[in-house]
Parts: structure tokens; C-alpha cells; sequence
């Protein structure tokens, strides 16, 4: 039987107008592949860490369950337990224990994690301009015949660039280069290698991009 397909909508947070994609991706998918798809998706250039953020739903722990986890050892369920939500992230022998409250990205799939229309996780890229992304699936529904999976099937406004001091510094970073008399607007122009169009969106780059990667 073929794999469902999830429809997801990708918007990232804090920006207005909003800055949205929507695309189509395997059930099946690890994080790990969602992680990718994300930065293709988005725009980004996959320069920095990442995790995702599910909230389970459970109520906190009761002292009987914490006394049993903590006298098992088995503090990472104990943590998850207490944050009321699963972190996933990349296993990277450079990254050591860096992200220690992360699961294994690759070990988890979407449709397990998420299995249902409405369900919503947290994509936060870079760890110092906190790019959030909200993640929705608003569709799960079986592939349509002669498309190649993943796919991007709408979406509004262009990336914001890398670096550039997360949400209220991008904001900043629009305000100056609209502004020719702005005292940063020459600099900032020449940092983004000329002119940078905020409306663009290329349905069509994105999916050459996807195509490469189904190829590799």
C-alpha cells in the first residue's frame, strides 16, 4: 500500500506579512528529511543548528512517576515528562552533548509523531536569530499518481537573509534598505550583493531544488 502523503503549511514566525510554504512530503519521512525539506522549502542554507519541538499533551508528572523514572534513571523521559513536549534534533558525533534533550532526528518519524490533520510541531533554525517556523498539517491524503515527493505546492515572500539578527533584525534590516537616506541603507545593500526583493517567491526553483535532492 503507498505511504500517505502530508500536506504541511511552514510559516515562519514573528514576521508579518507573513512569510508561508506550503508543501507535500511523505508520511514516512524522518525529521531528519523534514529538517531538509524545511530548508529547501524556506530558503534557508542549512548554516546552523536546529531542533523540532512537539508538545505531547500529557499532564505533568506525579510524584510517584517522578520517584519511579528518577530511581530508574531515566532522566531524559523525566525531563520530557516535566517540558510536556518531545525535542528532536541531529545525533552528531562533533555535536557531543551538545543537544542532549533531543531524539535522534533520524530515528523518528512524522506520521508516528504527528498522525493526525491539525497536528502542529515547532522548526526553530539558527540558535541565535531564533528562526521559528510553525509547522500544521492540514492534509493526509494518499499520492497522487506521476508526482515525485517531496513537493512545494504554494507559498508567500521571500527568506529573510541568513544572519541578519532574527525577526526584529530583519525588520530592521527592511526598514534600511527601503530607505535611501537611511545611514546603513549603502552597507546593507552591499552585505546582501545588491538588490533583495522581500515579495519573491519561486514556486518552480524550489521544486528544481527538491527534484536535486530526490536525485542525490
Amino acid at each position: 500500500m503507498a505511504e500517505d502523503i502530508y500536506i504541511l503549511r511552514i510559516s515562519l514566525n514573528h514576521i508579518r506579512p507573513p512569510i508561508w510554504r506550503r508543501v507535500a512530503v511523505p508520511g514516512a519521512f524522518t525529521f531528519g528529511q523534514l529538517h531538509i525539506a524545511i530548508q529547501i522549502a524556506m530558503g534557508w542554507t542549512n548554516s546552523h543548528l536546529h531542533h523540532f519541538r512537539v508538545k505531547t499533551g500529557q499532564p505533568k508528572p506525579t510524584r510517584e512517576q517522578i520517584e519511579q523514572l528518577d530511581g530508574a534513571g531515566r532522566w531524559d523521559e523525566l525531563t520530557t515528562a516535566f517540558r510536556g513536549e518531545r525535542m528532536f534534533g541531529p545525533h552528531d558525533e562533533q555535536l557531543g552533548d551538545f543537544m542532549p534533550d533531543c531524539e535522534d532526528e533520524a530515528a523518528n518519524i512524522l506520521d508516528k509523531v504527528c498522525p493526525a490533520v491539525k497536528s502542529k510541531l515547532t522548526y526553530e533554525y539558527d540558535f541565535g536569530d531564533n528562526w521559528e517556523h510553525t509547522v500544521e498539517v492540514q492534509k493526509i491524503e494518499p499520492p497522487k499518481p506521476n508526482v515525485n515527493y517531496p513537493v512545494c505546492l504554494a507559498g508567500k515572500r521571500d527568506c529573510p537573509p541568513e544572519d541578519c539578527g532574527g525577526p526584529w533584525g530583519y525588520a530592521d534590516l527592511l526598514d534600511a534598505i527601503g530607505d535611501p537616506k537611511h545611514e546603513q541603507h549603502e552597507d546593507l545593500l552591499d552585505w546582501l550583493g545588491g538588490d533583495f526583493d522581500p515579495e519573491a517567491f519561486d514556486r518552480d526553483e524550489v521544486n528544481e531544488i527538491f527534484a536535486d535532492w530526490r536525485r542525490t
